[in-house]
């Protein structure tokens, strides 16, 4: 890791490991917390006080709870173990809390007993489970209070980290925790590292905190977690906010800067070129948003100022026609383009599609060559040594004016002969690492065009790719067929499961072909356990049981990432030749499938995998004439978080747009923007829907502070941008 300059950030990035100890550190990491800093932007998700009653309506089976509650009754149970039951009160509901008695030590029946009579009022710690149906903390931790919130009892008797806490602050902060690292020991931590932070100062000049109107970073933290008031903790709370916010903002305020001191070789597309041959040989026409894109992109590519785009695109929005349209006006201009793709199938994929669709106007160097022509390159990691040999001679010379590739690009022997335009696709499988590795092979600055099918929310897009103008393809092609979509419960309809098998084969018996998605590889569910929402469908378990039952004589094959290359890419290919009848596959089939003849999808466990993934999946069928369904089955859990809301959300919707604002909206950011690296970690508070006016304000201010003369040499300004590049240097990646 980088070094900072400034004492402040040195002690932030120290490692928790050097600052808690290995065991701590460890059960901490599962929170995302790797660093001192991690550790004290950690906020708690409510504070309580000591006279206020919780409300048990709001818990969840499976959520790490802190409650406080007043003693219905306890009874002792005397059985195979002896236990201790306690039922628990709000004023309105009840919850039960269990405490199961040692037989080494069966003094702690009364013990307990004793200590929880009627009425006695407590906070209890613990994570909530079910039993008979009802809610139910197992060994709870627990303090006894009096109606003015101080402890009462003998306190030896009570957790220590515990005590400590409630008797530090006037108010309580609940902090998301794990059952073995409990908010009592997270406070604790926290309070043994905020006087090793405090004294270093704040994290920004004096003269940026002025501008921005916050908290000093000291007065802050002690806010955050020492408040006297909620209103306190809150405006501690919003300085936190506004750091990431604004240390993101700073950091692509640097990059677009940096950017508009590059010059680009203006890339005009000619009148009667490559472009125009390929546009009269369409046998479709273009949309009109692809027309109207293709404007835009013509435009900037046609100036000096290096042209950086996102282009966000419907799924079936034709964005690749899109991006070769712009790459063949940039052959036209006398450079080359290339196309970088996340994995090999979508590579090859990509093409066999463009090759296709130039037909003789990329067969350059052969007898169908058209006057126009170019080549079109492929380079993968998998190539024979002669063919890699070959095509990176053509990048090299200029003949291949299109080169698609992976990775592979990247590698230090291929150089090109004039790059002028650098495609990215679904760049949240890429960080900005990559991105800028290839873009540093070209003489001067190339042209970018990053694409992603997986629609973001305009606040996302300005957080995670802020130093991207954005661009939007909405509408889809003529000729693709609705899809419909049909949520089943399986444990209260079991017989749909048979059903959808049944609509498998009736679709292939009309000459289509159907998906089944799976969200594991291997795994021990079968047929028969599909309904009761137990283990993980697997791919290597449901393909031989589908083919040697319920869809027994049809053509049925599977596809996985741990398959060898060439196994996954055969069947791929196999099935888009109509070889095969159904292909079971986990998410590798999620971008750049074309298989217009699917008309079915099965999506099996649905409630694993989130709104945005499960719209990329539905988008692989209905892709030709032929209608589309998609069936979602799932037996959701209880404590399966939204599950049900994500599903239905899908089968009400079919604007991936809407669609991603409502994933953000029930997931977060937790499971949008996960920044892969080293000991850091993406938002922490920072919610991009919520907090879009304060995203606003740090873009006005970042841009306002580059300008002044005093941020040219501040350390703290350089500490700052150095741990967002950290931050924005990992992957991009969406989890299902």
């Amino acid at each position: 890791m980088t070094s900072f300059r400034t004492p402040i950030y040195r002690e932030l990035s120290r490692r928790l490991r050097d600052v808690v100890g290995a065991d701590s550190a460890h059960e901490l990491a599962k929170l995302g917390l790797f660093t001192l800093g991690d550790l004290l932007r950690h906020a708690p998700r409510r504070y309580l006080a000591g006279t206020e009653m919780s409300d048990f309506s709001t818990l969840r089976p499976g959520e790490d709870v802190a409650v406080v509650a007043r003693v219905r009754h306890t009874n002792v149970i005397d059985g195979r173990t002896t236990r201790v039951e306690t039922v628990l009160t709000d004023g309105h509901g009840q919850l039960r809390a269990a405490f199961f008695v040692p037989s080494k030590r069966p003094g702690y029946a009364k013990f307990w007993a004793n200590q929880l009579t009627p009425g006695t009022r407590g906070i209890f710690v613990g994570k909530v489970g079910e039993f008979r149906g009802e809610p139910q903390l197992s060994h709870p931790d627990y303090v006894i209070i009096d109606e003015f919130g101080a402890i009462t009892g003998r306190k030896a008797d009570a957790r220590a980290a515990m005590v400590k806490v409630i008797q530090r602050a006037r108010l309580v902060g609940l902090y998301p925790a794990t059952s073995k690292m409990v908010t009592w020991k997270i406070a604790d931590a926290i309070a043994l590292a905020l006087p090793q932070v405090l004294p270093l100062g704040d994290t920004l000049p004096d003269w940026v905190v002025e501008q921005a109107g916050v908290l000093a970073f000291p007065q802050a933290l002690r806010e955050v977690h020492e408040p006297v008031s909620e209103a306190d903790a809150q405006r501690g709370i919003e300085r936190l906010k506004f750091d990431e916010a604004f240390g993101m903002q700073l950091a692509m305020a640097h990059r677009r800067a940096a950017l508009a001191e590059r010059t680009a070789v203006p890339r005009v597309r000619k009148s009667d070129g490559l472009l125009a041959a390929f546009d009269a040989r369409l046998p479709f026409p273009l949309t009109r948003g692809q027309s109207q894109v293709g404007e835009i992109l013509f435009q900037e590519l046609a100036t000096s100022h290096p042209m950086q785009r996102l282009l966000q695109g419907e799924v079936g929005s034709g964005k690749t026609l899109v991006a070769l349209r712009a790459m063949l006006a940039v052959v036209d201009g006398g450079g080359q383009a290339a196309l970088l793709a996340p994995t090999e199938v979508l590579a090859k994929q990509h093409h066999s599609s463009i090759t296709a669709l130039l037909g003789g106007l990329g067969a350059a160097g052969t007898l169908e060559a058209e006057p126009e022509a170019t080549q079109v390159a492929l380079l993968t990691g998998t190539l024979t040594a002669a063919k890699r040999r070959r095509a990176r001679e053509a990048v090299a010379s200029g003949e291949a004016g299109i080169v698609i590739g992976t990775h592979a690009l990247l590698s230090e022997d291929v150089a090109f002969a004039d790059l002028g335009l650098v495609v990215v696709d679904e760049q949240h499988r890429f960080g900005v690492e990559q991105r800028a590795a290839l873009v540093a092979k070209a003489g001067q600055q190339p042209h970018t065009l990053v694409m992603t099918a997986t629609p973001i929310p305009r606040s996302v897009a300005m957080t995670v790719f802020g130093d991207l103008e954005t661009i939007e393809l909405r509408d889809r092609p003529a000729g693709r067929a609705e899809v419909k979509t049909v949520f089943v419960d399986t444990a209260r309809n079991p017989h749909w499961v048979a059903r959808a098998w049944e609509r498998i084969r009736e679709e292939v018996a009309q000459g289509r072909q159907a998906f089944v998605v799976c969200p594991a590889i291997t795994g021990n569910k079968t047929e028969g356990a599909l309904e009761d929402g137990t283990g993980l469908s697997a791919v290597e378990e449901i393909a031989p049981m589908l083919a040697e039952g319920p869809l027994q004589g049809l053509r049925v094959g599977m596809v996985h990432g741990r398959q060898p290359a060439a196994e996954r890419d055969q069947a791929m290919v196999s099935f888009a030749a109509g070889e095969l009848d159904v292909l079971v596959a986990t998410t590798v089939i999620e971008v750049g499938v074309d298989i217009p003849n699917a008309s079915v999808m099965v999506v099996l466990d649905a409630d694993r995998f989130g709104i945005a993934q499960l719209h990329q999946l539905r988008g692989r069928i209905g892709r030709g004439g032929h209608p589309g369904l998609c069936l979602l089955l799932a037996a959701p859990a209880v404590d399966a978080f939204n599950a049900v809301e994500r599903l239905q959300a899908l089968v009400a919707s079919t604007d991936g747009f809407a669609l991603a604002e409502r994933d953000l909206e029930l997931r977060r950011e937790g499971d949008v923007l996960g920044a892969a690296q080293s000991g850091g970690s993406s938002l922490k508070l920072l919610r991009v829907l919520a907090d879009r006016n304060l995203i606003e304000r740090a873009k006005g201010l970042a841009a306002d502070v580059l300008a002044d003369a005093r941020a040219a040499e501040d350390p703290l300004l350089e500490d700052l941008v150095e741990q967002a590049e950290q931050i924005a240097a990992g992957e991009w990646l969406e989890k299902g």
